[in-house]
């Protein structure tokens, strides 16, 4: 059974203390983010890097948020919040931005993805990534090891996704933080 690795929103936003919407202890992840890169890069593993990447006119995105549903302005698409820290930035990377159309053939000639999605699950029919099912069909994997940020939202949503979608799901403990 093919894997592939599954890195959820390891944003600046998310993993630096000066973060729009820091999680507390995110950076110290990050040693073990640079170890599963290592690994994915050494034996040539598809990595899935899921991103939030924010409009203006998000829905999640509120002035007065409450912090269940909304959430002050994070991820901003095209500002330094939206990039992935070092030990995961994605090398010769093709990205699948929802605000655009999918090339196929470039999901198959890249081993790192970036599926942008503008809502907390990647999978959400209407926010998520529009292109999550087909990457997932084009990469053929039926094993997935996840990791990245927030473990009680995003991470828990990428989760359930695979699951529900037939896909064997391993989770990194040491390398996730809610």
């Amino acid at each position: 059974m093919k894997t592939m690795f599954w890195n959820v929103d390891t944003l600046v936003d998310f993993m630096h203390e000066d973060g729009k919407l820091y999680v507390p202890e995110a950076e110290s992840l990050e040693p073990n983010l640079e170890k599963l890169t290592a690994i994915a890069k050494d034996y040539g593993i598809n990595v899935v890097n899921v991103a939030d990447s924010h409009d203006e006119d998000s829905i999640e995105l509120s002035d007065n948020p409450d912090y269940v549903t909304t959430f002050p302005p994070h991820c901003m698409y095209g500002t330094i919040g939206a990039n992935y820290v070092s030990a995961t930035t994605p090398e010769d990377a093709y990205t699948a931005d929802w605000r655009e159309s999918l090339d196929e053939k470039a999901v198959e000639e890249h081993r790192n993805i970036v599926l942008t999605k503008n809502d907390f699950d990647v999978f959400h029919e209407e926010r998520g990534s529009p292109h999550v099912n087909r990457v997932m069909e084009i990469l053929d994997s039926g094993r997935a090891v996840v990791y990245g940020v927030a473990a009680n939202v995003c991470v828990n949503f990428a989760v359930e996704g695979l699951l529900e979608r037939g896909i064997e799901v391993y989770v990194v403990a040491d390398a996730i933080k809610g």
